[in-house]
């Protein structure tokens, strides 16, 4: 009797529990759904084929508010993933940059890139913008001149005004689109934009291979498409290995010449992009070709450059592509927001969580309010309060709260060295102890992983997991500060200066910043974690909360263009900046920094010998490596740009 009760108390509680979860889940579905409605009854949609100046047609669609008692700017999303659905009378269930949009009135483009999907010519990766183009020249700058120029022909209820935005891949067209800029483009809003794939976005970080997403990208992203298509049936299906751990699978496949390899055992073709990287190990013209960052001229539209904190793809890019936007267009508008959020959280989450950190507020939501639908209903509309938009805004991960600062790399921070000292310590002050170093074996057959959650591809909230199970390994160097007698916040970019030494002639270094909760930490008492497995076995006393982390291959340490071997066992300087962070580290915590050699399979591993190029080396050149850290006066610091008091 008294198990049938409690079979009957449990079912009741599980029932509670789902019915409460469901609840909570209805208004989120009933708002989609309403949405996907107004939409299909308040716009037309209708598909074109719009001629570029070299006779190329790029596949357009077109979504026109039915009321015609008003004109409506024009919002532009050119990108290589589809305008789907296709076909007139299927509609997009949302419409714009985000949810608000649709109810505000705009006149909404849809329009796949040349040479993808429905859209004619040939496609390139990042296609290069040409300087000093003749009329015949194209690139994405003039394909983006020619859409405006024939929209504003075409259509007949707009306003005369265009917005341009993109996140990831589309960011990067909306980076290019605004390079010597057509005059109608008056609000740009570059997301995440993929910016130079050789030094800190999602291909490369400072030439080091980023190998596990890119893979399971461009098995798909990298195959051929020979004519216009509308779905991936096309497309040549996986026969590889069937896993989703990707230690697992890239260890077996070996080194980078058997990656590339691997594509035309288990897909019948080799990817030819994939290959020209293969062939290219150094920052040389190709990938020079292909950095837009110092393109970004003659730029005559209001921009808003967006990124989040923890976007494991493109946080350099959004980053860098706001410096260069202000160093090369002195006097426009250009703004950056910078939020706690994953790559394209700012739309795709509440943003109150990301994993086990949690930041106080639902700062997606409040980002879409507050910056992205006053910006461009005050650029293109007239209206829309840009007051509370400043210079630089960006989330402090640490106080959870939005600060604004006058420039990226702020005046009111200062540079302040936090040394390495004996017995795993940091100190502000300048180590007056005795000088050595620390030391770890490297082996590239039992590389350090980067999350405890492996998948083929990566989990989005690896940018801020709990580190422990990585600072126990006998192959991670761990220092931090006792804790901090008060606060201390970060903003921008942090510079690593590391002196080390090696028994190979090359090895990667990786730097990771932390954030150590006290041991007694616990979440507000009005806070409840969200149910996902990452709080299983989560205690957020001790949380060792990742901020930033970075790989610097020692071959580069004096050149990207001309690699230099190491002398084994020889000292030598080691200095990297890693993308910035907007933290305070608060009175309690302590400050950690993690040092290691292999970071996988996020990154490529290094064979850990010089070669001319790495990127050829197979599973046979894998060889240990002594690494060793060197701490004390003048030799080992992380310097962290401090916010003054």
């Amino acid at each position: 009797m008294k198990t049938n009760c409690f079979k009957l108390l449990l079912l009741a509680l599980v029932l509670l529990v789902f019915g409460q979860t469901f609840l909570l889940a209805q208004p989120a579905r009933q708002q989609a759904e309403d949405l996907a409605k107004y939409i299909q009854q308040n716009y037309s949609k209708r598909e074109v084929m719009i001629p570029m100046r070299d006779g190329v047609r790029l596949f357009t669609s077109i979504y026109e508010p039915k009321d015609k008692t008003q004109k409506y700017p024009i919002m532009l999303n050119r990108t290589p993933y589809t305008v789907s659905p296709y076909g007139a009378d299927k509609f997009k269930t949302s419409l714009g940059p985000d949810e608000l949009f649709p109810r505000e009135g705009y006149i909404f483009v849809y329009q796949d890139v040349r040479g993808r999907w429905m859209s004619e010519g040939e496609f390139v990766n990042v296609r290069p913008d040409i300087e000093n183009k003749t009329d015949k020249d194209i690139d994405e700058s003039t394909d983006t001149f020619d859409t405006v120029e024939w929209l504003l022909k075409d259509i007949v209820s707009d306003n005369g005004r265009v917005g341009i935005y993109g996140i990831s891949y589309p960011g990067f067209y909306t980076s290019a689109g605004i390079i010597d800029s057509h005059p109608a483009i008056k609000a740009a809003s570059p997301q995440a934009p993929v910016s130079d794939w050789f030094h800190g976005d999602d291909m490369h970080h400072n030439g080091a291979l980023i190998l596990a997403q890119n893979y399971a990208f461009f098995r798909n992203f990298g195959q051929p498409r020979p004519v216009p298509v509308s779905n991936g049936d096309s497309l040549k299906k996986w026969t590889g290995r069937e896993t989703q751990d990707a230690y697992d699978y890239f260890l077996k496949t070996g080194g980078l010449k058997e990656v590339a390899d691997s594509y035309e055992k288990s897909l019948g073709i080799r990817i030819g992009f994939w290959d020209e990287m293969m062939a290219h190990p150094t920052y040389d013209d190709w990938w020079k070709a292909r950095n837009i960052l110092p393109k970004l001229k003659n730029v005559k539209t209001a921009v808003m450059t967006v990124g989040g904190w923890y976007d494991n793809e493109n946080l350099y890019g959004a980053l860098r592509t706001y410096e260069h936007i202000e160093r090369q267009n002195p006097g426009i508008y250009n703004v950056l927001v910078m939020g706690p959020w994953f790559h394209g959280g700012w739309i795709r989450s509440d943003g109150d969580w990301l994993g086990t950190a949690y930041f106080g507020a639902k700062t997606g939501v409040d980002y879409r309010s507050r910056f992205e639908l006053p910006f461009f209903n005050h650029f293109l509309k007239d209206k829309g309060d840009i007051s509370q938009i400043k210079e630089v805004n960006v989330f402090d991960t640490g106080a959870n709260v939005w600060k604004s600062f006058e420039n990226y790399s702020p005046a009111v921070s200062s540079d302040t060295a936090l040394y390495l000292t004996e017995n795993g310590g940091l100190s502000f002050e300048t180590p007056k102890t005795r000088s050595g170093y620390n030391e770890y074996v490297s082996d590239p057959l039992k590389p350090v992983p980067y999350t405890q959650k492996i998948t083929l591809n990566y989990p989005r909230d690896y940018m801020t997991e709990d580190q422990r199970f990585a600072s126990t390994r006998p192959d991670v160097l761990v220092y931090q500060t006792e804790p901090l007698t008060e606060d201390v916040t970060v903003a921008g970019d942090i510079k690593n200066s590391l002196t080390i030494s090696s028994s190979g002639t090359d090895s990667d270094f990786v730097v990771k910043l932390i954030d150590v909760f006290p041991d007694d930490y616990k979440f507000p008492e009005n806070v409840k974690p969200p149910e996902t497995s990452a709080f299983s076995v989560f205690q957020p006393g001790g949380y060792q909360m990742l901020l930033r982390g970075d790989i610097m291959p020692a071959r580069f340490r004096n050149s990207f263009e001309k690699p230099e071997a190491l002398k084994p066992n020889e000292p030598t300087k080691l200095n990297f900046t890693m993308p910035g962070v907007a933290h305070t580290f608060k009175k309690g915590h302590r400050i950690m920094i993690q040092i290691q050699s292999t970071w996988f399979p996020l990154v490529s591993r290094n064979p850990q010998k010089f070669m001319p190029n790495y990127k050829l080396a197979s599973a046979a050149d894998f060889q240990k490596a002594a690494q060793r850290v060197y701490f004390g006066a003048n030799a080992s610091a992380i310097v962290l740009p401090v916010v003054k008091k």
